[in-house]
C-alpha cells in the first residue's frame, strides 16, 4: 500500500465514524508457495555443511518461499489477493493494495476497506460485532491464516495516529 492510500483511508475512516484496526499475518512470507514448476535454490544454511563429499558447493532447493528470498513478498501477495477477490474485496485500479468490499446485511449497507502492507494488514470497516461483515471476514481470514488482531492502529508507513478507544480514528500524524 502506498502512503499516499494510507492517508486517503485513515481520512476516510475519520471523516465517515469508520473504525480502524490493524491484523498481522504471522511468518507471512512461510505462508506463500511457489509458482508451478518454479526452482529456486540458495546457499546451505548456517550450521550445514557447505560443501558435499566431493567437494563441491552444496547448494538447497527451495520448497516454500523465507525470509530473505526476493521473491517471497510477491508469493505471499500471490497467495492472499485472489483469496481477497474470492472473499467479494475489490482491487482498487489506483493502488492494488487496496481492496473494498460491500454488502447490505438486514438491510444496512456494510464496508470494509483493507490495505495491505508486507505482512500488515490495515482495515477500516463501518460495523463489528455478531453477525456484521467484519465479523464474518476476521472469521474466515483466520482459517487459511495465521493472523493476529493487533488492535487499533497506531502507526504505519511513518504515520501515527493517536490512541482512540472507540477505533474511530479523530487524527493522524504523517
Amino acid at each position: 500500500m502506498r502512503p499516499t492510500s494510507l492517508r486517503v483511508l485513515a481520512a476516510l475512516a475519520a471523516s465517515q465514524g469508520m473504525s480502524m484496526r490493524r491484523w498481522d499475518f504471522v511468518a507471512a512470507h512461510l505462508q506463500g508457495e511457489l509458482q508451478e514448476r518454479e526452482v529456486v535454490y540458495c546457499h546451505a544454511p548456517p550450521g550445514y555443511s557447505t560443501y558435499g563429499a566431493d567437494g563441491r558447493p552444496r547448494v538447497c532447493r527451495v520448497e516454500k518461499p523465507v525470509y530473505g528470498m526476493a521473491q517471497a513478498g510477491r508469493r505471499w501477495q500471490r497467495s492472499l489477493f485472489p483469496w481477497l477477490r474470492d472473499w467479494g474485496f475489490k482491487q482498487c485500479d489506483s493502488d492494488p493494495c487496496v481492496f473494498v468490499a460491500q454488502r447490505d446485511i438486514q438491510g444496512v449497507t456494510q464496508r470494509i476497506i483493507l490495505g495491505c502492507y508486507v505482512d500488515d494488514l490495515f482495515t477500516i470497516y463501518t460495523h463489528d460485532g455478531g453477525g456484521s461483515l467484519y465479523d464474518a471476514f476476521t472469521r474466515d481470514l483466520a482459517q487459511p491464516w495465521n493472523v493476529r488482531d493487533e488492535g487499533p492502529i497506531s502507526d504505519l508507513l511513518t504515520s501515527t495516529f493517536p490512541p482512540c478507544p472507540d477505533g474511530v480514528p479523530s487524527s493522524f500524524h504523517a
